[in-house]
């Protein structure tokens, strides 16, 4: 067994762990960041960027957010059950920790919305080529430039297997490199920040209650096996809900041509596979509202059905709700991007010439009532919608052949939390006592959604994970000075 020696250690290279890297050494310490993989960054090489609130974008964009105002939102959406201080000092935190990205040379775009309804919290990183998926993982280039300046040393390839307690505290920090061979790295404290379980069913499944692939279509991002989780309550970390970061997801149609999740994320009638409708669907523009109402719906399942005159409106003039993400240039190619799909028997989108067919293809028992269902709705488009109330822009009756449906199911970016912490990401055992030397940054310690994602303030995830790094880091700089 191999034997190294460090202050701090972090286990895992995403935006947490690197962000957790960079404070630490900053502030002084000594530090050995562990990665599983073969190369940094974790979820953040397929994301854009992260939260800030109070930042020279937006004053210059002019935008209306402040810390006060962002925490009410916050702490009203989640109806209190989330950690009020954590909220506040993360919240109070982001805009620096903007500028304190920007000192390492990573550039924003501005701040932007997701969808209409959400606020320009979305901090997006430039690239070589503009922005778009992907963007932050120039974010991830900077943090490591800044680690190596610091003298961080990073082990890929390595991933952290366990923690070792002696006298009460943190003494060590387990791992295999790859090559097997065990490794022991003495330290004073660690942070645990690999990224929750999203690429573990057995996981998802007992912690969670959804089965990925039947009933949760999840990002699985390779690795994310929920280590962290396990370790740190192996060492007494208290269990918190492990909860799902839910949006809606089309699994075999969103990487066909981008018109196709525009067009079928646009507010059309919804219906379950009893023929119902269960939910205004202007509301669909917040992904994370469309998957909890789907999770609660027959087989968890959702249909947007819509008709050729409406396709043909959004050809002529575009979506009528624009997402930062599904904002195709153009929607000419979607009729036969779906009519091929259906060819080669893609189980999310059909259309067919009846809604007889419609109705069949997902699966009704009771096609009459879907008829009803199709009726009341087209009558209502002509005066309002009395059911849910769906502003009249939005209601667009479905008379003209052929006539398309798209399957939604709950999807989600991974999952959120696992172990219970305090506002200085310090972890907790069951009764409340900080557990010394232990800390957990980034997913692993995301707690503050309870059962729905804050999407009305875009760039939320990946802005904790950032900032709960920084913070956690800070707490273990301070607790290694104080040892000495």
């Amino acid at each position: 067994m191999k034997t190294m020696e460090t202050e701090i250690v972090v286990v895992a290279a995403g935006p947490a762990g690197l962000s957790a890297a960079v404070q630490a050494a900053e502030d002084g310490a000594k530090v050995i960041v562990l990665e599983k993989s073969p190369v940094p960054g974790g979820a953040a090489n397929m994301g854009m960027g992260p939260l800030g609130i109070g930042t020279k974008y937006q004053k210059n964009q002019m935008v209306d957010i402040s810390v006060e105002k962002a925490f009410h939102m916050f702490m009203e959406y989640t109806h209190y059950q989330a950690d009020a201080r954590l909220v506040r000092r993360y919240f109070e935190m982001s805009g620096e920790t903007i500028e304190w990205l920007e000192d390492m040379g990573v550039r924003f775009a501005g701040a932007f919305r997701y969808f209409p309804k959400s606020e320009q919290t979305w901090h997006i990183c430039m690239t070589d080529h503009g922005i778009g998926r992907g963007a932050a993982s120039y974010m991830v280039k900077a943090l490591m430039n800044r680690a190596s300046e610091l003298g961080v040393e990073v082990l890929l390839e390595t991933p952290g297997t366990g923690l070792v307690m002696e006298d009460g505290k943190l003494a060590a920090v387990m791992a295999k490199d790859k090559g097997g061979e065990e490794i022991r790295i003495n330290c004073k404290a660690v942070i645990v920040a690999t990224g929750g379980a999203g690429d573990n069913p057995q996981v998802i499944k007992a912690e969670t209650g959804f089965e990925y692939g039947v009933n949760m279509f999840n990002f699985a991002i390779p690795g994310l096996k929920g280590d962290g989780i396990r370790m740190l309550r192996e060492v007494g970390g208290a269990p918190t809900q492990m909860r799902m970061e839910m949006i809606s997801f089309m699994p075999q149609a969103n990487e066909l041509d981008p018109s196709v999740p525009c067009i079928f994320n646009q507010p059309n009638l919804m219906v379950n596979r009893l023929g119902k409708r269960f939910m205004n669907e202007e509301e669909m523009q917040n992904t994370t509202f469309t998957g909890n109402a789907i999770s609660k719906q027959k087989d968890m399942m959702g249909f947007v059905i819509f008709d050729s005159a409406t396709l043909k409106g959004y050809k002529k003039n575009g979506p009528d709700v624009i997402s930062f993400v599904h904002n195709p240039d153009n929607l000419d190619h979607f009729d036969e991007v779906v009519e091929h799909a259906v060819a080669n028997n893609n189980t999310d989108v059909f259309y067919a010439d009846t809604l007889e067919e419609i109705a069949q293809w997902c699966g009704m028992e009771d096609v009459d009532t879907f008829l009803d269902t199709v009726d009341e709705y087209n009558d209502m488009c002509d005066t309002a919608d009395t059911e849910f109330f769906k502003p009249r822009e939005f209601m667009k009756p479905i008379v003209k052949a052929p006539f398309y449906v798209g399957r939604i199911r709950p999807g989600a970016y991974g999952t959120l939390g696992g172990v219970k912490m305090n506002e200085n990401c310090e972890v907790l055992d069951k009764d409340w006592h900080k557990i010394p030397g232990v800390y957990v940054a980034g997913t692993d310690a995301c707690n503050i959604y309870d059962d729905s994602y804050m999407f009305l303030l875009p760039g939320n995830t990946m802005g904790f994970a950032i900032n709960t790094g920084r913070i956690a880091a800070m707490s273990a700089a301070e607790y290694v000075q104080d040892m000495e």
